[in-house]
């Protein structure tokens, strides 16, 4: 494997679809991921894994059980396994994901949104 550069806006400028993440980079069985929201998500949790959000640009906000948590650019999340989650964006806005690779975007609910096999960017 050769060592190169990502660029995070030319990654975010190759694709134009919401909820679906794309793979951007690969380390220690983890994938890093980039993703769009706009509107709201479905309610879910990942049993054996956790999430980790960052915010590239807009905001948003992660809903939880017990409370709505506002998230703006800069900013990121760690979602334990097991905790239900569901982001939801007034308006677009643009994620990193840091996730075990394997990890269903829609965890242990499946729905139109689910993405088994995410793109490689």
């Amino acid at each position: 494997m050769s060592v190169q550069k990502v660029n995070i806006n030319d990654k975010l400028s190759q694709f134009t679809t919401h909820w679906s993440p794309k793979i951007v980079g690969e380390l220690n069985g983890q994938h890093v991921k980039l993703v769009k929201f706009a509107g709201e998500f479905v309610w879910h949790k990942h049993d054996n894994e956790d999430e980790m959000f960052l915010v590239v640009n807009g905001a948003f906000e992660m809903h939880l059980r017990d409370k709505i948590i506002e998230l703006k650019q800069g900013d990121f999340i760690i979602i334990p396994k097991g905790t239900e989650h569901k982001p939801v964006a007034a308006e677009e806005v643009h994620v990193m994901l840091f996730e075990p690779a394997g990890t269903l975007n829609t965890g242990d609910k499946v729905s139109e949104l689910t993405v088994e096999t995410p793109e490689y960017l």
